[in-house]
């Protein structure tokens, strides 16, 4: 229950971190409405065969589609780890849905509409409404510049006050790039895996992949079945390369790239070369807000965005600025509900927050821990390296702390990603697992038997 009168709050990105915002403040008692430029809710589980018009994704002018996702895209994580922890994520009997316990894309979106439909969020959303500005008012409140299309003639703009403002755009539109020396004279082509769908336009060709996450993993995999050679350029491949990837007779692994040249070369720091026809950037992203506007306070440097207190607030903004889902690795969904609740709590001043002072001391500790331990500054929202962090919100929020089995299975699944790529997804050894997060479950959804028969 609300501690003071509810406030009015903004919540901009109706994927993931968006609902599950919406519903946090709603639950909390403040008036909520969600702006979503998309036509369906989802963020980046909507899939689209489409891409940007350039496909690097450089062009600030370009035609941009928010889907990052490929046509046969699998999640990396069960599905028992990833849900909600109020809203299992299990396989239902509703028709057409995908019950693999590392279901397709599809089953996702599919979840979230059950998330949001279940918990009344639907009417808080505006579709097709994109939001072009965010900036504080002199009298203390947001204005929040929209607009929407009703045709291709019509464009309705509206300029509204907000007591707050939740962002949660998500991190998968705007590419990053790798920096290849000479890459200005090579004649190939280059591709952002942002703008891959399908394997089929790339074959019979010499495919170069850079990166090591696990994007690069699966598509250089599935690219592998019709280019005539891949070979994948990563930073992790410190020694032993160019080594041939087994199952595979095509599939190279390589370290970095040293350079590139006007013949189609690409050299490689393990003194090994190829002529190649397309590189593929599996590089990640970059953070990008460009509706606000927070007179340089508020900045994104070198993927810092900063300065935020715990990821989420910026002290000049805080409580009625925030921002949900900006750390990556670890597992995103209950992270950002542990996130929205503290949001929640403290917009209703049920759940205290520091001091400007005090946060802005406790974000130079944590700049200055991450400097003593060489960890770059783009790892700044890295969750690898900060693994209290879902502990710590939850003690905030006075809810309990991450189930046990959902640490261990999530540490297990991360493993196999790492020494079983073409199998993991469909061989697993954490039925012991499995049972614990069942019954765990039961209590949100009692017909759920306690172990369920899993798919593969």
């Amino acid at each position: 229950m609300s501690q003071n009168s509810p406030k009015n709050v903004a919540v901009i990105g109706a994927g993931p971190a968006g609902l599950v915002a919406a519903r946090e403040l709603q639950r909390e008692g403040h008036i909520v409405v969600v702006f979503e430029r998309e036509n369906q809710l989802g963020g980046t589980w909507i899939y689209t065969p489409h891409t940007d018009s350039d496909p690097i994704g450089v062009d600030p002018n370009r035609r941009i589609v928010h889907s990052s996702l490929y046509s046969s895209l699998r999640v990396n994580l069960p599905r028992e780890v990833m849900g909600f922890r109020d809203y299992p994520f299990v396989a239902t009997k509703k028709p057409n849905r995908d019950p693999r316990r590392y279901p397709g894309h599809r089953e996702v979106l599919d979840y979230l509409n059950d998330f949001a439909s279940d918990f009344g969020l639907i009417e808080l959303v505006r579709l097709g409404t994109e939001v072009g500005y965010v900036g504080l008012l002199e009298n203390g409140k947001w204005k929040v510049s929209s607009r929407k299309s009703e045709n291709d003639d019509h464009v309705v703009f509206v300029n509204e006050e907000y007591d707050a403002v939740v962002i949660c755009n998500g991190q998968f539109t705007e590419p990053q790039i790798a920096d290849i020396p000479g890459i200005e004279v090579w004649p190939g082509k280059q591709i952002h895996s942002h703008n891959y769908r399908i394997p089929e336009p790339f074959r019979d060709q010499v495919i170069v992949v850079i990166g090591a996450a696990t994007s690069a993993s699966d598509i250089s995999r599935e690219i592998a079945e019709v280019a005539k050679e891949v070979h994948i350029s990563s930073r992790s491949a410190l020694s032993g390369t160019p080594k041939k990837v087994h199952g595979y007779e095509n599939l190279w692994l390589h370290s970095m790239i040293e350079a590139v040249g006007i013949d189609g070369g690409v050299n490689f720091h393990d003194g090994s070369k190829v002529h190649a026809d397309i590189f593929i950037h599996c590089t990640g992203y970059k953070y990008h807000f460009p509706f606000l506007e927070t007179n340089g306070i508020v900045t994104v440097d070198d993927n810092r965005v900063g300065p935020l207190y715990k990821h989420i607030f910026p002290p000049a903004f805080a409580p009625s600025l925030s921002f949900v889902g900006m750390p990556w690795k670890l597992i995103s969904f209950p992270r950002c509900e542990l996130q929205s609740k503290w949001i929640a709590g403290v917009l209703s001043s049920r759940i205290s927050l520091l001091s400007k002072e005090d946060m802005i001391a406790d974000i130079d500790a944590f700049y200055s821990s991450l400097d003593t331990s060489c960890i770059p500054k783009r790892y700044t929202h890295n969750m690898d390296f900060q693994l209290d962090y879902e502990d710590w919100l939850a003690v905030e929020c006075g809810s309990p702390p991450p189930e046990k089995w959902r640490k261990e299975m999530y540490f297990i699944a991360r493993e196999k990603i790492k020494t079983q790529a073409e199998r993991y997804r469909d061989q697993w050894d954490d039925d012991d697992l499995i049972i614990q997060a069942h019954q765990d479950f039961v209590q949100f959804i009692p017909e759920l038997p306690q172990v369920q028969k899993l798919s593969t």
